[in-house]
């Protein structure tokens, strides 16, 4: 397989799986368009196995733990046919991206596989928002440093942006993913946050089976939702610290996460009824918005 057909088959799990990260790549010039497919790729395939129900948790550890194995061994030279791999190590190579944060993503993937048991029995939480946080940067945070990496940029102060970046990106996927996540046995919302509003593990489980909401459940998405606009605050220091002709594909998917939360937050916690989404239709509008600034900065630099 060639690197060129590598590419394109992680172009293709990308058009598939992406939804909203593939609308930033869109935007991208060809070479950084390619490794944010690659890096994409990547992590869905992490995802994919620590979230196959299919197989009991003890078979995931393992899958996993093979499938880490077989990238370790592409990386150092081991003969591979994997499209992702190949894609993947081309891309670190290309955009000088370092094993670690790969590795850390791995690691954040990997926390989802060990659940933890409490008192309402095994089911995966965290204890405090610091406890969350960490998470948050091991899953969402490393894939902003790897971002920023292709992108572009020269001013170090860059870095802390896109962890805060991260964070605020999967605050948002945790707000939003609730439900499903309880139906999974994992409760992402903070022990700390929840009890200050006096909710419980139960009471989560319960929402996430059709009891209605109350102003103490809808108060604790209102807390966490304010952190994660503080958080988005550093995306908007990030942007202009991107080199030009990159900034464009982080605006689109700053601007479609952010219109999420919004969203979220205009329902008032309800993500229990239907599924809050950005509509298809908007996300084009700022797919247009961006290819035009994309077209801009690469005529006027």
């Amino acid at each position: 397989m060639t690197i060129s057909e590598a590419y394109a088959a992680c172009r293709e799990i990308a058009k598939r799986e992406a939804k909203n990260f593939y609308y930033s790549f869109r935007v991208l010039p060809q070479h950084k368009s390619d490794a944010m497919c690659a890096i994409y790729a990547f992590m869905r395939r992490a995802d994919d196995i620590a979230d196959d129900e299919s197989m009991p948790i003890e078979q995931r550890r393992v899958v996993m733990a093979q499938w880490v194995a077989a990238w370790r061994a592409a990386r150092c030279g081991a003969p591979t046919d994997d499209p992702v791999f190949l894609a993947v190590n081309d891309s670190q190579q290309r955009f000088k991206i370092p094993d670690h944060l790969l590795e850390e993503l791995v690691q954040g993937t990997t926390m989802d596989l060990e659940p933890r048991p409490l008192d309402a029995g095994e089911i995966q939480t965290y204890a405090t928002f610091d406890e969350l946080y960490r998470y948050c940067y091991l899953v969402a945070s490393v894939v902003g440093l790897v971002c920023i990496r292709i992108f572009g940029y020269t001013d170090s102060s860059a870095e802390a942006f896109a962890e805060e970046t991260g964070v605020a990106f999967q605050l948002t996927n945790i707000l939003r993913d609730v439900k499903e996540d309880a139906e999974r046995g994992r409760v992402y919302l903070p022990i700390d946050m929840l009890s200050e509003c006096g909710i419980t593990l139960e009471r989560v489980k319960a929402l996430s089976s059709g009891a209605p909401l109350l102003p103490a459940d809808r108060a604790v998405f209102s807390a966490l939702g304010m952190r994660a606009e503080e958080y988005y605050r550093s995306a908007q220091k990030l942007l202009p610290m991107i080199d030009s002709d990159s900034r464009a594909a982080l605006w689109v998917l700053v601007e479609i996460y952010h219109r999420l939360l919004l969203k979220i937050r205009e329902a008032d916690g309800d993500v229990f009824s239907s599924r809050v989404s950005v509509p298809t239709a908007e996300k084009l509008w700022v797919l247009a918005r961006g290819t035009t600034m994309s077209l801009g900065s690469r005529v006027f630099g």
